[in-house]
């Protein structure tokens, strides 16, 4: 017999009621996309564990306490918690967040192709340093809503979410962040084709 996936609000209620399992459950459903947007902000997988793991601590900590009351909205609340502890983090470090690719997050593995030749190979790493480049230009919330829609595949609504912005203020960011990419390709002259 097929097991039926209980929705993440009533896996809330029944860990609220005492049933252990059922944040292991909500947290074996979403580490991935959590840790993957931490990581993907922080670039070091021992301070992303950390940050991840304080994630954890705090939900448990408000669920416990009975303060939870998004009503169904568990993963893009948890993102906002994640995402004020890397805040946290910056602001603690002095340092601005730097998009860093590495083995394990690789945003530009969708571009990989078997077929490519040696001479199309060395064109679209070329491509992906320039992408990177442009990218590293953008102001820091700019840079933050490219990456979650581009990258990480969120909607406008989580990214609003996840940021505590309006969904309008997220399309702008986007917007603007495309416009100001689009200068620096003109101005420099940057060609994105391989």
């Amino acid at each position: 017999m097929a097991s039926i996936e209980l929705p993440d609000a009533l896996l809330v209620t029944k860990y609220i009621q005492g049933d252990e399992n059922a944040l292991t459950v909500l947290i074996n459903r979403h580490q991935s996309k959590i840790f993957g947007f931490i990581y993907s902000k922080i670039a070091d997988r021992d301070i992303s564990n950390d940050i991840f793991q304080d994630t954890f601590i705090k939900v448990i900590r408000t669920l416990k306490s009975n303060s939870y009351n998004e009503e169904g909205k568990f993963l893009p609340w948890v993102m906002r918690i994640a995402h004020n502890l890397i805040i946290d983090h910056f602001r603690k470090n002095k340092k601005m967040p730097m998009f860093r690719e590495t083995e394990e997050f690789s945003i530009f593995s969708i571009m990989s192709d078997d077929s490519l030749t040696i001479e199309n190979q060395i064109i679209q790493d070329q491509v992906e340093v320039d992408l990177k480049k442009l990218i590293e230009e953008l102001p820091a919330d700019q840079k933050e809503v490219l990456v979650m829609r581009m990258y990480q595949d969120m909607s406008f609504k989580e990214i609003s979410e996840t940021t505590g912005v309006s969904i309008n203020t997220a399309l702008g960011r986007m917007r603007y962040a495309l416009m100001n990419m689009r200068k620096v390709i003109d101005k420099h002259q940057i060609i994105l084709t391989n």
